[in-house]
């Protein structure tokens, strides 16, 4: 990256360089010499690149105006600025300097001063086009990038909201029709194996409501600033006790029969945080680690103080995820499920990022793909309780 403007002279005698040269003596000017018009054209891109270039206009060959006109011809060159240096006077003259695209001119013989400060005027005006055209270029691929992956995330929920939905809802209906139809005919046992189909798929629907509903009052709280929250989160209140997390993890492990696959090492502390998102926390980090890991392996759960930061870690031993899917972990975003009991709306670890953003803490995520990941969490604000 250059530090310093760059400037092409061009000029057919070697003499006027000198000249301008000892002009810029000892400013941040960078410049180059290029002895005809056909020269600095061809040369263009290779050998120079320049922010500026002042330009002769009586030169054997090609004069100057030519020379202008076909580098503002070309689209990369059109934005440099081009100073004429020339001896014509008359308005006519001028005028044609301009029609050929110059950007200003300056008559010989050239005053040091005005000279001076007519490249500082254009070269700030360049520095000024620059930052624009930056500017569009950095928006323009903010733009394409919200566009592609307002794109992939429209996909995502179409495709894992509605089969989220319709499949419990299409098990809750399937349930009452049979019902309805051949109750008759049925005995009790296969009434309650009914019974218990719409059941299942009842609370399978109201799990992914009540997550949906959750991600959506985080995204709400996440336009807010936490001492903004009163209204939601009295901060007199944002304390638990990590005790609690020894409390709510084994329901979690219960539920999917995986009680002797859990441990638990924890450090006694108060934790900033409330014990709702304590809870929707705990409960997101084991789903996806008892969901995405096999039965009868480690899912472990230690946590410790320090330096007045909560760390928590989750760690299992099951399928890992690639950096690449972990550099696209969001909302209704999901990666390779392979079973029943892996689908979902992939809002688990959008949830739990969410929570630790509202205390200002840190989710980090270790993975080693098809043998193990580690969730960490660092939260700050601790207050270690010791015996």
């Amino acid at each position: 990256m250059k530090n310093s403007i760059s400037i092409l002279v061009v000029d057919d005698e070697p003499e006027n360089f000198d000249v301008i040269e000892g002009l810029f003596l000892n400013q941040d000017y960078e410049l180059s010499y290029s002895p005809s018009g056909q020269d600095a054209i061809d040369s263009l891109g290779i050998y120079f690149h320049p922010d500026l270039i002042l330009l002769d206009v009586m030169m054997p060959e090609i004069d100057g105006i030519e020379v202008c006109r076909q580098i503002k011809a070309m689209p990369e060159w059109q934005a440099v600025p081009i100073i004429m240096i020339t001896a014509l006077t008359s308005k006519e003259d001028l005028a044609r300097c301009l029609a050929a695209g110059a950007d200003d001119f300056i008559s010989k013989p050239v005053n040091s001063l005005e000279l001076r400060a007519r490249v500082h005027s254009m070269v700030r005006i360049k520095q000024q086009y620059d930052k624009i055209q930056n500017w569009s270029r950095l928006q323009q691929s903010t733009i394409q990038l919200l566009e592609s992956s307002l794109t992939e995330l429209r996909g995502n929920l179409a495709r894992s909201l509605s089969h989220e939905l319709n499949t419990p809802l299409n098990g809750i209906l399937s349930s009452f029709l049979l019902l309805d139809s051949y109750l008759d005919d049925m005995d009790t046992e296969e009434i309650q194996e009914i019974i218990n189909i719409g059941t299942t798929s009842a609370k399978r629907l109201e799990k992914v409501t009540q997550k949906f509903l959750t991600y959506l009052y985080l995204e709400l709280q996440a336009h807010k600033s936490l001492d903004d929250q009163t209204s939601d989160i009295d901060l007199q209140e944002a304390e638990t006790h990590t005790s609690f997390i020894s409390e709510i993890a084994p329901a979690q492990a219960k539920a999917f029969d995986r009680f002797n696959d859990l441990t638990m090492e924890i450090q006694a502390a108060t934790i900033r945080l409330t014990s709702q998102h304590l809870q929707w926390l705990i409960d997101e980090l084991l789903d996806n680690a008892f969901k995405f890991s096999e039965p009868q392996t480690p899912v472990k759960i230690y946590g410790q103080v320090v330096d007045e930061v909560f760390q928590l870690n989750i760690s299992d031993c099951g399928r890992g995820m690639t950096q690449d899917q972990i550099d696209k972990i969001g909302a209704f975003m999901q990666f390779e499920r392979y079973n029943y009991e892996q689908q979902g709306v992939g809002l688990g670890l959008k949830i739990a990022q969410k929570i630790i953003d509202l205390y200002r803490g840190k989710m980090l995520i270790f993975s080693t793909y098809q043998k193990e990941t580690i969730i960490q969490i660092e939260l700050p604000g601790v207050q270690e309780v010791t015996s």
